[in-house]
Parts: C-alpha cells; structure tokens; sequence
C-alpha cells in the first residue's frame, strides 16, 4: 500500500463501519492506517510542525464497547484540544480490545481530557476508565539473592544489558543488611527496557547462579502539584521494627515541639501527621537520612490519591502484576482518611511485581494481581468504579525521575 493509498483511508476497505470512519478522515484529513495489531489515527496530524508533544501529553482509554471505534472516540476526545494522534488496541475479528492511547498536542490538552472523560458514560452504562499513560523505562528483577548490595546488583545489571541507569533495592524490614530479593532496574528508554526485559525472559539469562523473574515495574498513581502542594503528612521508610511511634514521634518533634499531630507505624515504615505543612518540610529537610535506632530513614511528603483512582489500580479485573508485599499488612482508617500500608510498602517508587514473579514456586510467591501495563510498559486501568467516593488513601512515595510521590 503506497502513501496515497493510506491517506486516503483506502486501508479501510472491509472494515466495520467503513462508511463513517470515512468520514471522519475526509473531514480531518488524518490517515487512519492498521499495522501491527492497532490502528493508527493521526501522528502527526496535517500540517505538524515540530517533535512530537512533549511527556505527559498522551492518555489511556479503557473500557471501550468493543464495537466503538475512532467515528465515536475522535469526537469526544477533540473537545479538549487538537489530536496529535489516537492508537486504538485492534482484535482480529475487528473488533478493538476495549483501549486506545489518545495523544494531545499537550499535556494540559491532555490532563483536561482525563478529568472530564474518566468515568464519562460513553454509551448506557457504558463508563470510561482514563488515566496517564506514561513509558516506563524500569523493569521488575525478583529472584535475587538477598546477601547483595545496591553496587553488586547494579554492576551485575549492567553486564547482562546495556542502557542501566540505576538500579533501586530495598532493605529488608527484618535484616537491614539484607535486600528484599528483588530490584527494580531503571533503563535510560523504554526501547532499553524492553530490550533487556526480551533478553531476561526466564530460562535465558541466571543472575549468580539463581534463575531471575522479570517483567515491567508498574508505577503507581500520578498526583498533580496542586494537590501536592497541601499535604501535611510525611511518610517515613526504612526503619528498625523496633521503632516505636513515640521514638518517631519525639524526633518529629524535636525540629518543634508540638508540631505533630500523630505517628502511625507498620513494620519498617510510618507515616507523621502534622497541624502545619511548613513544619512537615522543615522536618523532611531536617530529618531526611538520619539515623535512628541504628538505621537512616527516609522521608517524603505522602502523595494523596482519591479512593476512586485507587481502586482502580488495585482492584482491577485481569490484571499482570502482583504486588511485592507482605500478607500481614493491613489497613487502617482515621476518620474519612484510610491508610494503606500494601500501597506504601516499597516505599519509593511504589511498584508491582509481575504475574511471572508470583508464579514462581517457593520462595518467589506473591499475592494476586493489582494492576498492569501493556506491551509498552503503560500505566493501564483495567477497571473503574463509576461511584463517587471522597476517601482519601495515603501511601509512601513513588519515585519518578526528578520527582517524589506518593498516595494519600
């Protein structure tokens, strides 16, 4: 198929609801061209000029009819701004696979979309589930032994895949010179990480003689700065099991006395309320790497997320990831706020390990699925809950490049 065959949406012959999808190419100008299991409208637009949007600037759509397609998705989303592109998941039979990736010209274009059209009711009970799309340049590694260090794991990445960034390990809450058994590896481009992620598929590749899991890390939420910019609570990682919330309370308190309103701990991680949001980051500043009872804490500001956005990362139907935490970990609520400890576990960044990791027999056990990403490491929601629900869950922070988050 040449270019003006493509152009002209010729590429569309015997497709469902040719007619209209026609149309809609006439009356834009866009291509509409399927390759490789989706179908691309757009990107670059007529006329483009310039790189393509900047990061941030492309959404997720789940929860598609999967007999909807770009006559009925284009419209909606042009509301909000130009469209640099839209990739719709495509089936076989035709169908779509109930997705589609909606790039902006921006990502406020972007950002306004997701407010208006989450839970927005395409069809008769029909509801929409939007959320970031980001690219994910770091991959889940489990199966590591626990004796190693951050420079040993990081040394050992690098001479098994190229582009290695960083590697991010956790202290055992238990044995603080031990690691979890796992690693998150963070690659300089997602074309790195998937590279690597091709290349450490089980049975291929054995890290110190131990056979490894390997699969996307799944970043949690995304809060915006606004939101940000009112939290008064920070959340406290890497402590001795022995830390008593009143040992954390009076090093709290100790940058000014009364200035924290209340501590709770689970296990190695707490999160310190405050009356003042100047006093939670004067703390952070202060307290940040200090050692108390033997080990150097780190401290953030807690990141808010609605419970509705939460649920449906965690709650999700058939999702690939299943999280790396302890089954002794539990919520617990202080007014309307709920506190979830499985969420803030690994502190900075939150993530979740894959299905292949909680498959594994033995000591590689995990629970079920949380949330999962696609092919391209994406942040998807694979479900969505059309209630209102004005919860608040706190969790620790989730690492970002040139960021700190977490959900609260």
């Amino acid at each position: 198929m040449d270019s003006n065959q493509k152009a002209s949406g010729d590429g569309l012959v015997g497709t469902q609801k040719e007619a209209a999808l026609r149309t809609l190419v006439q009356r834009t100008g866009y291509q509409l061209i399927q390759e490789n299991g989706q179908r691309r409208y757009g990107g670059p637009p007529p006329g483009w000029d310039g790189p393509p949007p900047e990061r941030g600037s492309e959404i997720f759509v789940g929860k598609l009819p999967r007999d909807l397609f770009e006559d009925e998705l284009v419209p909606l989303c042009e509301k909000f701004g130009k469209l640099y592109e839209v990739r719709m998941m495509m089936d076989f039979n035709g169908n779509n696979r109930g997705y589609a990736f909606v790039t902006f010209s921006n990502k406020q274009e972007a950002k306004a979309a997701m407010k208006q059209l989450n839970n927005y009711e395409i069809r008769n009970g029909r509801l929409l589930g939007v959320c970031a799309s980001v690219d994910n340049c770091r991959l889940f590694v489990g199966g590591i032994p626990k004796t190693k260090k951050h420079e040993e794991i990081l040394t050992e990445m690098r001479k098994v895949t190229d582009g290695v960034v960083d590697v991010i390990v956790y202290p055992s809450a238990a044995d603080k010179s031990k690691n979890r058994g796992f690693a998150f590896v963070e690659y300089e481009s997602h074309r790195a990480a998937a590279m690597a992620r091709r290349k450490l598929l089980p049975g291929r590749i054995q890290l110190w003689g131990h056979p490894i899991a390997v699969d996307w890390a799944e970043p949690e939420v995304e809060v915006d700065e606004d939101t940000m910019a009112t939290v008064k609570i920070l959340y406290v990682r890497n402590l001795m099991l022995q830390t008593t919330e009143e040992t954390i309370e009076k090093e709290f308190n100790s940058i000014k006395p009364g200035a924290v309103e209340r501590v709770k701990k689970i296990r190695d991680y707490a999160f310190v309320h405050f009356s003042q949001r100047e006093d939670a980051i004067n703390a952070r500043n202060a307290l940040n790497g200090k050692v108390v009872d033997g080990s150097p804490i780190e401290v953030t500001l807690a990141k808010p997320v609605d419970k509705d956005s939460y649920v449906r990362y965690t709650r999700g139907t058939g999702g690939r990831g299943g999280s790396v935490l302890q089954t002794d970990y539990t919520t617990y609520s202080l007014g309307q706020v709920v506190y979830d400890p499985t969420a803030a576990y690994l502190g900075a960044p939150v993530f979740y390990a894959p299905q292949a990791y909680a498959a594994i027999p033995g000591q590689f056990r995990f629970p079920a699925a949380k949330i999962h990403t696609g092919g391209r490491g994406l942040i998807r929601t694979p479900s969505v809950r059309g209630e209102e629900e004005q919860d608040v869950l706190f969790t620790s922070s989730v690492y970002r490049t040139g960021s700190n988050h977490l959900i609260t």
